[in-house]
């Protein structure tokens, strides 16, 4: 045999054995894949310690640890009004091993930013919305309103716009005043704070008149008559607050507020692992430490599905778009 021959056969040996050398990695690979999650997996919480988003992210984070096999621990990362965060996740890999505990707000920080560096819908599969939370709109006992409609005639009535309280620009509470104020025909204007709390404090203390809040939060002085509930933001009315009616009850037909936690993957996330999350998800609704923790909070337990979460984002995203346009919330 010539060189040129052997050094043929040497060739197509060496392929071979490439071929079989691959073909035996394949197998192992597959399973690694399968075995998600073989290591700890990040929640990132958009926000410090101690606040509703970082709550669940933990109630979230528990339950998996002990049910998926692998650690599950929060990254809390603050900033921005949660744009860091979010932002944060949206630029991971999309391995299951990066996941994200949003509120609502995740689909109206947009209308306060000329540019966005993520975008709600198309940065992120939605795997599950976690809970919904009612608002109800309160006021100092002071104002002279019994109602809602008592409320529109006197912002109707005053030369000067009626002021509500939020805890922020763009925030949950800012979004649907203004939604409110739209489709009611009436001028409002807006305080802003840096949290519930500081806003609720000079509500309590007649400096603001009016806010539209969490029930959680607001129940309490509701209960002792520091603050007047007027109406609830949902289509139905609250089990806690049964007699207070409704915003569309009261004269603003088809009004629907309620803010939200979900959680999210990046885009890309491989559906089997997005599938599996989301059970987990429904199956920690269940369980009475989580439950518990929905009903302190007066909220809904929800576990919908990752498609019908990702509709729910898409037209919360238009309705505050639009709900900016209209109020005139200026872009920075």
């Amino acid at each position: 045999m010539g060189s040129m021959s052997r050094l043929r056969v040497l060739r197509r040996w060496f392929f071979l054995a490439l071929l079989v050398g691959a073909g035996a990695l394949a197998v192992p690979y597959a399973k690694a894949q399968d075995a998600w999650p073989s290591h700890p997996v990040k929640v990132i919480v958009p926000s410090a310690a101690g606040g509703g988003t970082d709550t669940v992210g933990r109630l979230l984070a528990q339950y998996f640890s002990e049910k998926l096999g692998a650690q599950f621990y929060v990254d809390n990362r603050p900033g921005a009004g949660s744009m860091l965060g979010s932002e944060t996740a949206a630029r991971s890999a999309p391995d299951g091993y990066s996941l994200l505990v949003a509120a609502s707000t995740l689909t109206s920080l947009h209308v306060t930013r000329k540019t966005m560096r993520y975008d709600a819908v198309k940065d992120f599969d939605p795997i599950s919305m976690i809970v919904a939370l009612p608002n109800v709109i309160v006021v100092h006992p002071s104002l002279p309103v019994k109602n809602l409609q008592d409320l529109i005639n006197l912002a109707k009535q005053k030369s000067e716009p009626l002021a509500y309280a939020t805890p922020g620009v763009a925030s949950n509470s800012h979004m649907s005043m203004e939604m409110l104020a739209g489709k009611a025909g009436i001028k409002l204007l807006h305080v802003p704070y840096n949290g519930v709390a500081p806003a609720l404090t000079d509500v309590l203390g007649s400096r603001v008149p009016v806010m539209l809040v969490n029930l959680a939060s607001a129940l309490p002085h509701i209960e002792s008559g520091a603050l007047r509930a007027i109406a609830v933001t949902t289509l139905e009315r609250s089990g806690i607050l049964p007699e207070v009616p409704t915003v569309s009850e009261s004269g603003v037909q088809g009004y629907e507020s309620y803010q939200w936690f979900g959680l999210l993957a990046p885009k890309g996330t491989p559906v089997d692992i997005v599938a599996k999350l989301h059970q987990a998800c429904v199956d920690a609704l269940k369980t009475e430490k989580v439950g518990k923790w929905v009903k302190t909070e007066a909220g809904t337990p929800v576990g919908n599905t990752p498609v019908e979460f990702g509709n729910q984002i898409a037209e919360d995203v238009e309705k505050w778009t639009n709900v900016a346009k209209v109020a005139g919330v200026e872009r920075q």
